[in-house]
């Protein structure tokens, strides 16, 4: 048996699954201390079902706790940055495009030296141990631990920033490394970026997976656990403290995992509805499509792995509230009421009017519409026809806009509606083909990490001019899966489910940027 769980913003979902059928499920709100949390659902769902501890095999855990630390600026370690590229990149310098406020926070400490390659292989200068020697010296003598090290290229040649590592640690043992070309993608600067973030969040990762083991071990669960990445498989515990950056945005991604396995659908469009957003994100194949372009986290460009989502400010918890004139308008107005973005978000059993409160929420007009019977649908009678009928129109209107605008083409596709705030879709969605609102919707993201796989990735550029198409393909399939057997995967059931190229005319020697994805089943414990 397996359990999944899911760590938002509001609630901590968990559910326990007995192979592919959900056995029990519950929503929790989510505590300061996230581990208080975790372990109150993982109480509830083995207590509702009655098994015993032993039987669990594994928990799966998704969490935003380190995206939330860059977002809100907490937690951060003073990181420095080692580039080796000169004399080539000293126009733009390391953290040049980061917040001010953020910079400050890790510390703004770089350094350039000798070294990088070009997209061939070539080096773009000879790389200078005593160069890196004198500045592992100067980061010492600074009292930093945490350190990133990037390189051109170093996707392709990753030679330079091994050798550096080498040599930092050799002065400074206890360093906390982290090598651009283990995360990131291609382009030199976003790659860095997420290099700097991940050693930064390293200190808060170690802190956070202790949390969870000794909420674990608190509950006498003697059961592995692995954390959620983004793109929708899973890493083991120990590989999560090394590298924390590939968990941001697992939760929109688990929920849209949880959709297809609960659909069955392995191409559509998915809403996730929560307390304060709606998510909304594409299938392909079974798992996220995944962004194309640079991310923002926390107002930095990174260039890992995420998936291609668009968020709404709406969720059972929007507020509800008058225009003052009251006109009707475009965006999240209706018959001079607004809905959303603000929101009550995990206070809503506090807040909302069917409730006991005193705000008027999405959930309220939901209830009085009688679409749904939460709460005491008394405290909503007053509502009139008018701004009901108002309300419930603009949130599908919302909802319409943001599905349009993740298509790629005027042709109707499924939408599966899942999250605990769907049940504000009442209606028709247009676009769309057909609207699912599958069976254990409101937990699909626990779901989603209960049944993830574990994957790796290959992103590199090859020149077909030195070594033929099928021994590129060869090496970067042959990677992938070593990726993702290094993350926990059995080497036997290793699959790969997504294969890119993209010819690069703009570079010589017959260049081809090669995508490969491998994903596979956990080691049996």
């Amino acid at each position: 048996m397996r359990i999944g769980v899911d760590v938002g913003g509001t609630n901590t979902d968990a559910v326990l699954m007995d192979g592919m059928t959900v056995v029990s499920s519950t929503k929790t709100p989510t505590t300061a201390e996230v581990s208080e949390g975790i372990a109150k659902a993982l109480r509830t769902v083995i207590e509702d079902s009655g098994i015993e501890r032993a039987t669990i095999d594994g928990v799966m855990i998704g969490t935003t706790h380190f995206t939330n630390a860059v977002v809100e600026r907490k937690h951060l370690t003073p990181t420095a940055c080692i580039r080796l590229g000169l004399p080539a990149t000293v126009c733009l310098p390391p953290m040049v495009d980061w917040p001010d406020d953020l910079r400050d926070m890790v510390g703004g400490d770089s350094h350039l030296a000798h070294g990088g390659h070009e997209f061939d292989g070539r080096e773009i200068s000879e790389f200078q141990p005593d160069e890196v020697r004198a500045i592992a010296g100067q980061i010492r003598d600074a009292g930093l631990d945490a350190i990133a090290i990037s390189s051109v290229f170093s996707p392709v040649n990753a030679a330079f920033e091994e050798q550096s590592a080498e040599i930092v640690r050799s002065l400074i043992p206890d360093a906390n490394i982290t090598l651009s070309s283990e995360i990131g993608r291609i382009g030199l600067l976003e790659r860095e970026n997420a290099a700097i973030m991940n050693s930064c969040l390293r200190q808060l990762a170690a802190r956070t997976i202790d949390g969870f083991k000794a909420a674990l071990d608190e509950l006498q669960i003697t059961a592995p656990f692995y954390i959620s990445q983004n793109d929708g498989t899973l890493m083991n515990a120990d590989f999560a403290k090394e590298y924390p950056v590939l968990t941001f945005a697992s939760g929109p991604t688990n929920s849209m995992r949880g959709a297809a396995f609960l659909s069955g659908l392995r191409d559509a469009i998915v809403v996730d509805v929560g307390g304060t957003t709606t998510d909304i994100g594409v299938l392909q194949h079974g798992f996220p499509r995944v962004a194309a372009l640079a991310v923002d986290i926390g107002g930095v460009r990174t260039n890992f792995r995420m998936p291609d989502t668009y968020s709404i400010g709406l969720g059972g918890g929007s507020y509800v509230t008058p225009l003052n004139p009251p006109i009707a308008m475009g965006g999240s107005e209706a018959g001079g009421m607004k809905v959303g973005p603000r929101s009550v978000g995990y206070e809503l059993t506090e807040k909302a009017l069917v409730f006991g409160g005193h705000t008027l929420t999405a959930t309220d007009v939901i209830v009085a519409a009688g679409a749904e019977d939460i709460g005491d649908a008394s405290a909503v009678s007053h509502l009139d026809d008018k701004l009901i009928n108002a309300v419930q129109e603009r949130i599908m209107d919302m909802i319409a806009i943001a599905v349009d605008r993740m298509k790629t083409s005027a042709t109707p596709v499924p939408v599966i509606v899942v999250g605990g705030g769907s049940i504000l879709v009442t209606g028709q969605i247009e676009g769309a083909s057909e609207i699912i609102k599958p069976d254990h919707f409101p937990v699909a993201n626990a779901i989603g990490a209960a049944i993830a796989q574990v994957g790796g990735e290959c992103d590199r550029i090859f020149s077909l001019a030195e070594l033929s198409r099928d021994e590129a393909l060869d090496q970067a399939k042959g990677e992938a899966s070593e990726r993702a057997v290094n993350a926990g995967a059995d080497s036997g059931s290793i699959e790969i489910v997504d294969v890119e190229e993209v010819p690069l005319a703009y570079l010589p020697g017959n260049a081809t940027r090669i995508m490969v994805k491998a994903i596979g089943d956990l080691v049996e414990a």
